[in-house]
């Protein structure tokens, strides 16, 4: 859901083209009168200054508060870059979630964009905490600290990312690891009905992904559990699963596998 197919960044226009509700003039018409309405655009025009140029940028299909509703955009910096020794780089990304009918603030998650790949991972919550800002009294200075503050926490990602690298996975742990990333997915009561060869399914699909070091495994399980490449036995039928596509569950499921990760990793 947070691949991003180009490494050019998206104009204002082409932001509005795939997510409307960005620029929603007002909030919605449910929102009370105290409420500070904040256009997400302009923490887009704001976040351009620091330096971050939107890559992607979704919205939750609405019934209700269409114009309003809540949506993602995920920033990358050009020039901050984590460069890989075995030539796996990665761009730090910030993920920004909002809405505008009163019921979201400006919240901010750190990600990770794989050139190798072009699949986009999110940190997990439990080691580098959400940031959020409300729209009532917003101001550039607190985006900046905000920001800074992210930024700051670059390397404690660049360890988090050497620990993975460094930790070596047994056939059984990797075969354990998938088992727990599936069932994060599915969850508890739905892995009991399917049946999955788990041989075939811990496969890498290119030559960067090889090896049974944990930041290898991860990968290739993040992105076939995200994505949906991969087939599952229901009953007597043979199913292809199916690439997580609301931008709640692929953040919610992104950052579960980061966690679950992190407990395979070397103390």
């Amino acid at each position: 859901m947070l691949d991003i197919k180009s490494q050019e960044f998206l104009t204002m226009e082409q932001v509005k083209e795939k997510a409307k509700s960005v620029f929603a003039p007002k909030g919605a018409s449910n929102t009370s009168e105290k409420y500070s309405h904040i256009p997400t655009h302009k923490i887009i025009e704001d976040m351009e200054k620091l330096g971050w140029k939107v890559s992607d940028v979704k919205e939750v299909r609405a019934r209700k508060n269409a114009g309003y509703q809540k949506h993602l955009v995920v920033f990358r910096n050009p020039e901050i870059m984590i460069n890989g020794d075995d030539g796996d780089d990665v761009f730090p990304q910030i993920l920004l979630t909002n809405s505008s009918d009163g019921k979201n603030a400006f919240t901010f998650r750190a990600g990770l964009f794989r050139l190798v790949c072009e699949n986009g991972l999110v940190i997990s919550t439990q080691d580098f905490a959400d940031l959020k800002i409300r729209h009532f009294g917003y101001d550039f200075s607190e985006l900046q600290k905000t920001i800074t503050a992210m930024v700051e926490k670059l390397p404690l990602t660049v360890e988090s990312m050497n620990k993975f690298k460094q930790t070596k996975l047994t056939d059984k742990q990797i075969l354990k690891f998938a088992k727990d990333a599936l069932e994060a997915r599915f969850g508890e009561v739905e892995m009991k009905r399917i049946t999955i060869d788990y041989t075939e399914f811990v496969k890498a699909t290119r030559k960067e992904d090889e090896g049974n070091d944990l930041w290898s495994v991860f990968n290739r399980v993040q992105e076939k559990v995200i994505d949906g490449d991969f087939n599952y036995g229901y009953s007597t039928k043979t199913r292809k699963a199916r690439k997580i596509k609301n931008f709640n569950k692929d953040i919610e499921l992104n950052s579960r596998l980061y966690e679950i990760a992190t407990e395979y990793c070397l103390s």
